[in-house]
């Protein structure tokens, strides 16, 4: 159990068991352990001193909040219906959410498809993109991150997870690490973008500091989802593409969608 995560409640043990088992069996499962720690503080606030899951705390627990996404809510459901079957396996009474009662279609999202005009202005006002002393090499990053997301079609975790030895400027090849469903794969990337590769760890000299991610923060570690999400937007207002507000796009996950 990662010593990140402290469970008080009184369901604290079978949380902690629940976890070490979808580790086991090869998840990483941090969101989860993430949510589950939320759960455990609700249940250890409003006093919950059964162990059990009871119908009660389940459906308490998994009404939806203001401005919460159907999506958003159907996670927790999920991850609270996973909880209770282990519950039940192991001998603690839990009450197991009915999968009918909360549906949701993950394939209603249509994918922004980009011109190859908006692809050229985006990647014109990247390379415009101001250096800042307090993030030195954001200027250099951004516009070889979403040539990558673009050429190779890759997640944007995937893209930021990379370290430098993933990324072989000789051979011209991405080494993906934990991908989705826990697989690995090597990709091949254009002549142009290896150039740029290695053009990038030429000026950015990210070696120097001992981090060990090839988009590295000035902070420590890789840049975040978020962050990367909030200079996209950016990005797209500069290049004059209309961002059409929250889930409806476009999303930098379009990027993997090329004309």
């Amino acid at each position: 159990m990662s010593e990140n995560y402290k469970f008080r409640s009184i369901l604290a043990t079978p949380i902690e068991g629940y976890i070490a088992e979808k580790r086991a069996v090869g998840y990483k499962f941090e969101k989860g352990a993430r949510m589950l720690q939320r759960f455990d503080a609700f249940a250890y606030n409003t006093s919950f001193s059964e162990m059990a899951l009871t119908k009660q705390l389940v459906t308490t627990w998994s009404t939806r909040s203001p401005n919460e996404t159907i999506s958003t809510q159907c996670g927790r459901i999920s991850l609270l219906r996973g909880l209770a079957e282990y519950m039940n396996r192991i001998g603690y009474p839990a009450y197991v959410y009915p999968r009918a009662m909360v549906t949701i279609d993950r394939y209603a999202y249509t994918p922004y498809i980009f011109t190859r005009d908006e692809i050229k202005r985006m990647f014109e006002a990247c390379d415009r993109y101001p250096p800042n002393s307090c993030t030195p090499n954001r200027h250099l990053i951004l516009p070889l991150l979403l040539r990558m997301l673009y050429g190779c079609g890759l997640r944007i975790s995937e893209a930021l997870n990379l370290s430098i030895q993933d990324v072989d400027i000789n051979k011209g090849t991405l080494y993906i690490r934990n991908a989705k469903f826990g697989k690995e794969r090597v990709l091949p990337m254009a002549d142009s973008l290896t150039q740029r590769c290695r053009d990038y760890r030429n000026v950015a000299d990210i070696e120097k500091h001992g981090n060990p991610f090839f988009f590295p923060s000035s902070f420590g570690g890789h840049y975040s989802d978020s962050r990367i999400y909030q200079l996209f937007r950016e990005v797209l207002h500069q290049a004059g593409i209309s961002h059409l507000g929250r889930g409806k796009g476009p999303r930098i996950h379009d990027m993997r969608y090329p004309n």
